[in-house]
């Protein structure tokens, strides 16, 4: 019995775990520190899935059809 993976739902954003250089580029670009992100709990399913640790930022990409695609960033607590 194959195990079904949370990411190959339609109603579940893509998720993934950013390098340590992006991150930073991303902070500076938004000219916050990391601990001003939202949150996400190591816990979270779609976290494990994903291998995500405590530190990590997660970039969320959703679709939509009136405003094409949305970008959010998570760090992992």
């Amino acid at each position: 019995m194959s195990k079904i993976k949370l990411q190959d739902h339609i109603l579940v954003p893509k998720h993934e775990v950013l390098p340590e250089k992006e991150v930073e580029k991303i902070l500076r670009i938004l000219n916050i520190k990391k601990e001003q992100l939202p949150k996400i709990k190591s816990e979270d399913p779609i976290a494990k899935e994903i291998g995500a640790k405590v530190g990590d930022v997660v970039k969320i990409e959703r679709e939509s059809p009136t405003s094409g695609k949305s970008i959010a960033y998570r760090l992992v607590v």
